[in-house]
């Protein structure tokens, strides 16, 4: 048994999504703050700050490192976070004479944000190239059934005959408009965290924008400053994941709705069967769909709440964006994996006015 459904190991294969979820295990999290550590040397390096042999060698020595994980969890208990007892495992691994240069000028808050920002690309462009896939399939099921007939309802009640089309057409405009927004979201979100003990980077002098230019370029991202207590790119993004489930989970609650026996609007392949009833086939995938919107829905409150930090650095603010936001993330990558298997197991929608047999 597990807390998390989306490390259960049944409840995972329904809720969860392994290719988003491998974004933000341990692993991935110090892979990707290695990466910044050997950004900051080989850029303070080139801007004379550290000697080269000493960003060579750090750079070589987070390509290799592998941390002591027992440790760096037993220091997180006492530290609230895993970096110093990384950073101390990373100068004990370099050279005596280079350990002083690791780490120089930098802080915890800009290890971590910059290690989150660099996950959430890849993230990203997962998502993105799944509405991607969706768009194509909803229109292919426009294709195939667009010209039938259905009815529509308006607050639960028998309205007026609608084509399928425009009922498609209804499912692929927020799909539509989440894919056209993901791009600028991008640009808010993607940028480098750099900013040192309080945020001024003093202890970088006159080379600081330099560095941190050269640090984005290396890594990929933007760098317009610090931003350390400014959450509000990434508040966005987590309302961004709400937008997604909840586009989709309007998918999801339209067919079930069109599921039910009396209604008989939509007829799928491969639903859920029941253990006492051998007749049902149950909309799962659609009722899943459903299930992610509200999910990611009862977390907003919480990630508005972490943009309240007091003073330079919040470490309650910070820990509760920490549980928040990859269960958001998760639940967009396994809403739309959900969605295209359900878009998949339609076989009809509404009735075909040619004459042929509706579901």
């Amino acid at each position: 048994m597990s807390v998390s459904v989306f490390e259960h190991p049944f409840l995972s294969q329904l809720l969860g999504e392994d290719a988003i979820a491998a974004q933000f295990d341990a692993s991935a999290e110090i892979r990707a703050m290695l990466r910044f550590e050997a950004a900051l040397a080989a850029a303070q390096a080139a801007e004379g700050l550290i000697p080269k042999a000493a960003g060579d060698a750090i750079g070589k020595v987070c390509e290799a490192l592998e941390p002591d994980f027992d440790a760096l969890g037993q220091a997180t208990l006492r530290d609230g976070l895993c970096v110093p007892e990384l950073i101390r495992q990373l100068r004990m691994a370099v050279a005596p004479g280079h350990a002083a240069h690791v780490h120089f000028g930098a802080t915890s808050q800009d290890v971590i944000d910059t290690a989150l920002v660099l996950r959430l690309k890849t993230v990203l462009e997962i998502l993105t190239g799944r509405l991607g896939e969706l768009e194509r399939r909803l229109e292919g099921l426009g294709d195939r059934f667009g010209g039938n007939r259905l009815m529509a309802h308006t607050r639960m009640q028998q309205a007026l005959p609608i084509r399928v089309a425009d009922k498609i057409t209804a499912w692929r405009r927020p799909i539509a408009g989440l894919a056209q927004t993901a791009g600028p979201l991008g640009d808010r979100v993607l940028r480098l965290q750099l900013g040192g003990p309080v945020g001024t980077l003093e202890g970088m002098g006159d080379k600081a924008q330099a560095v941190g230019d050269r640090m984005a370029a290396d890594l990929g991202l933007a760098f317009d400053g610090c931003w350390h207590t400014d959450r509000q790119a990434l508040v966005e993004l987590a309302g961004w994941f709400s937008l997604l489930t909840g586009a989709l989970g309007k998918i999801g609650k339209d067919v079930t709705l069109m599921a039910q026996n009396e209604v008989g609007a939509i007829a799928l392949s491969g639903g859920g069967g029941s253990s006492a009833m051998a007749h049902k086939n149950n909309p799962v995938a659609a009722e899943i769909l459903v299930t992610l919107a509200g999910f990611n829905a009862t977390l907003i409150p919480g990630m508005h709440s972490t943009l309240v930090h007091e003073n330079e650095r919040s470490g309650s603010a910070w820990t509760l964006e920490w549980m928040l936001l990859p269960q958001m993330a998760v639940t967009a990558g396994a809403a739309l994996a959900t969605a295209k298997r359900l878009i998949d197991s339609i076989d009809n929608i509404g009735t075909d006015t040619q004459g042929g047999d509706g579901p």
